[in-house]
């Protein structure tokens, strides 16, 4: 055994710790007041995100993303987005043995598996091929970056890439000729709803996992409890994915609290009501969420996409398509207004969670994460993106 000093003693109290032994990241902690201390390695086996930004109740460590629990021992006692059995590769891999010394914790980390190494990162040289946002319209001109690259975005872009254009008020660069398109699903609501952007949001994670966070329906009731999550069933019901060329389509029927239908206020309508959701991605980051309201008729429809700028950026542009909402055709600038501020909170909850995230890119090997039924999304998304990237 090698064992190397990873914490005092005295410092590991029931909150989750990460430390790192030797490169290898871990979590520590204590599941109850006065317990030893227990260390596993820093990763929920779901979505590999850091177990050291999980929360402890009643000596369960909760993964914050998607609620998954483990107990003192590692077993996955709690799995919310399905019923039934736990699968065993749910359950965490033994951590590494612990000694305490004049105060000090050493951990012996042989035969820790370390975080896989294949990951789609936003340096992949074949997003090259792809379109991908740099700009709103408004903000040119300007200077930005995009796989590392320098581009000055004026009356021309310098360097010159392959293609230039701009839809839906951005500006879109395809460094290399493009293997897939810009989809057209939003564009006859472009021009029929009342459309508003978000700012441009910046974050660590890359644009691969930006994609799958948007994708993911099994997050709400984890990530967004602050905004509209309270209200979502923790229990994901089972839906279909179709292919299309480049990308998928999912249509979902769900129940949702809706305070903001007026008719909700007079009786007319009760509060739980029907919506249906359709996610559609291209890839290799362009994403679609139209929100229809079955009951009172209102559409929200969320478009929403990631430039790759470097290693360890991506900048986030999210515009909003709004119908019927309030009751009205036509939503006026108050309406739209807070709107947009819901969503811009919306997002800023998955920000938080995305600046806790540790690895550089997207696994795209299905074994190096443990998927269940409510990640088929997901799952198709990592399909999509390492035929693009492997197509030649």
């Amino acid at each position: 055994m090698t064992w190397l000093p990873v914490a005092v003693d005295a410092e590991i109290g029931t909150s989750p710790v990460a430390v790192v032994a030797a490169g290898v990241p871990l979590v520590l902690l204590r599941p109850f007041a006065g317990a030893q201390p227990v260390a596993f390695a820093d990763r929920c086996p779901h979505r590999l995100v850091p177990l050291s930004a999980a929360t402890l109740t009643g000596g369960r460590l909760r993964c914050a993303y998607h609620g998954w629990e483990f107990d003192a021992a590692g077993a996955c006692v709690e799995l919310p987005s399905q019923q039934g059995s736990v699968p065993p590769r749910a359950n965490l891999p033994a951590g590494p043995p612990l000694r305490i010394e004049n105060g000090t914790i050493y951990a012996d980390i042989t035969g820790v598996s370390p975080d896989p190494g294949e990951l789609l990162t936003n340096e992949d040289p074949a997003l090259r091929h792809a379109w991908h946002p740099v700009a709103l319209a408004a903000e040119v001109p300007c200077e930005v970056t995009l796989l590392g690259q320098v581009y000055h975005v004026g009356d021309e872009v310098r360097p010159r890439p392959y293609g230039v254009q701009e839809r839906w008020g951005l500006i879109w660069i395809a460094p290399e000729p493009p293997r897939t398109e810009l989809f057209t699903d939003p564009d006859a609501d472009d021009a029929a709803y009342v459309g508003a952007w978000l700012p441009p949001a910046r974050t660590p994670a890359s644009a691969g996992v930006v994609a799958d966070n948007f994708l993911d329906v099994a997050h709400f009731p984890f990530v967004h409890a602050k905004t509209f999550g309270a209200a979502e069933e923790r229990l994901v019901p089972s839906y279909e994915v179709t292919l299309e060329p480049d990308g998928c389509r999912s249509v979902q029927e769900q129940w949702f609290d809706n305070p903001e239908d007026p008719a909700v206020a007079t009786g007319q309508r009760p509060l739980r009501q029907r919506r249906r959701a359709t996610y559609v991605h291209r890839a290799p980051f362009q994403l679609l969420l139209r929100l229809e309201e079955l009951d009172a008729g209102a559409v929200k429809t969320i478009l929403f996409f990631a430039q790759p700028e470097t290693r360890d950026s991506t900048r986030i542009y999210t515009k909003m398509l709004l119908h019927g909402i309030g009751g009205v055709a036509d939503p006026g600038p108050a309406a739209v207004a807070s709107e947009v501020a819901f969503e811009e909170a919306v997002l800023a909850e998955d920000l938080e969670l995305q600046h806790k995230m540790r690895l550089p890119g997207l696994p795209l090997v299905l074994r190096d994460e443990l998927h269940v039924r409510a990640d088929l999304l997901g799952v198709t998304l990592r399909r999509t993106l390492a035929d693009f990237v492997g197509r030649k």
